[in-house]
């Protein structure tokens, strides 16, 4: 009897192998999965003027002759601002001049049409502000410098003036 049970075992586990499920045509399966897509703040300022010239002679008070330019793009929809502040607290003369001219005797427009203020080193001036993002392909601005030519001796000071477009 034992050796016939060990055949029906076998025939049994024979039969089970023989009888697994196969697909039939046309037969499907699906499954989804979720596209995420995070779109993180950003600000740029870009097409910055990189360098002015004010000319004129001692006591005489001159505007930029072409205005600074430059263009903010964010997607920020509180806004943003654009402050200004000059890297060191003197323009520089060229090598072997010893005289300086404070960055304070230079004034930035502060807004397109505004007034005019001094600039000073750690001490940022707001020169644009704009509650909502901007366009999509930037806002461009423009904006002057003023200068009363103090009595230095003839040279070209110079000096670099930092831009900075911070979002709300």
């Amino acid at each position: 009897m034992a050796a016939g049970t060990l055949v029906a075992g076998v025939a049994l586990s024979m039969g089970e192998t023989s009888s697994a499920a196969k697909a039939a045509p046309g037969d499907t399966d699906s499954d989804a999965t979720v596209a995420n897509v995070v779109v993180t703040g950003a600000i740029t300022l870009t097409n910055l003027t990189s360098s002015f010239t004010l000319t004129g002679s001692p006591g005489q008070t001159v505007d930029t002759a072409d205005p600074v330019d430059f263009t903010v793009t964010t997607n920020n929809f509180a806004g943003y601002t654009v402050t200004v502040f000059p890297a060191a607290g003197e323009l520089l003369g060229t090598a072997g001049n010893p005289e300086t001219i404070p960055t304070g005797s230079l004034l930035v427009e502060r807004i397109p049409g505004g007034p005019f203020v001094p600039l000073a080193r750690g001490t940022p001036v707001e020169v644009f502000r704009k509650t909502a993002p901007s366009a999509a392909d930037g806002d461009d601005f423009s904006h002057d410098y003023r200068i009363t030519i103090p009595f230095v001796r003839p040279d070209t000071y110079s000096g670099t003036i930092n831009y900075v477009a911070t979002t709300l």
